[in-house]
């Protein structure tokens, strides 16, 4: 099921308070990917997001995903604090209403040379086009079910770092990319690119559980990262855009 947010020009797919499952532009909206060439930390990472999005002719309700980078991984508490804090500026700028948040989101954790604060690595925001192609960005999701329990609770193949469990997670991840895509009608066909966030070897699982299902048909991007919470040991996100700078 997806809602729409009409001053953003683009539906999501409901899931949390801190970030939604993904976000796919209206028609006559497409979604423009900016990633930073240097990581600005969070608060400065929002001005220069505001600054870019107006200078675009745009409002900022048309932010619509955000990739971060922490200095490591939280506990549940910790990233639930972090959380609070980081959608107080999404309130205002009038996207996040105290409960409902369109907005997409991956928070990765680079095991070499992090950052000293959780800070911007990529951003999302819809502009009007012409062209009728869909775009869209998924959030990252690692091997966590969802559901209200603790992470250690919901967490597939939990502390499993054989190859079998680094199996279960890696087809669990692929599934929920799957899931969120088809909420908006697309798959694999549709993305453009896709990441994998992880500091443990995959590629004996690469073949059958990435390749065959269509998941590197634009290639694979592998950032040596860990998820953003404690003993999550693989994520990925994946979207479709048709426009992408560096600034």
């Amino acid at each position: 099921m997806t809602s729409e947010f009409s001053a953003g020009n683009y539906r999501f797919i409901p899931a949390v308070f801190q970030y939604s499952a993904g976000a796919a532009a209206s028609p006559g909206y497409e979604v423009d990917r900016v990633r930073f060439d240097q990581l600005p930390p969070l608060a400065e990472g929002f001005a220069r997001i505001a600054e870019y999005i107006k200078a675009a002719g745009r409002p900022l309700t048309s932010f619509c995903a955000c990739e971060l980078r922490s200095p490591a991984a939280f506990t549940d508490e910790g990233f639930r604090n972090f959380n609070l804090h980081y959608v107080k500026t999404l309130a205002e700028w009038g996207i996040y209403d105290g409960k409902t948040n369109p907005v997409a989101r991956s928070n990765v954790c680079p095991e070499i040379d992090p950052p000293t604060e959780p800070s911007f690595y990529a951003f999302c925001f819809t502009r009007p086009s012409q062209t009728a192609s869909p775009t869209f960005a998924i959030s990252g999701s690692g091997e966590a079910r969802e559901g209200g329990a603790t992470y250690a609770e919901r967490t597939v193949a939990y502390r499993d770092l054989s190859p079998d469990g680094i199996r279960e997670k890696v087809r669990h991840v692929v599934g929920a990319m799957e899931t969120r895509m088809g909420a908006f009608g697309f798959g694999w066909k549709d993305a453009t690119a896709a990441q994998t966030y992880s500091v443990h070897d995959f590629h004996h699982v690469l073949a059958d559980e990435l390749v065959r299902r269509g998941a590197v048909r634009s290639g694979l991007t592998w950032h040596f990262a860990r998820p953003p919470v404690i003993d999550l040991e693989y994520e990925m996100d994946c979207r479709r855009v048709l426009r992408e700078v560096v600034i």
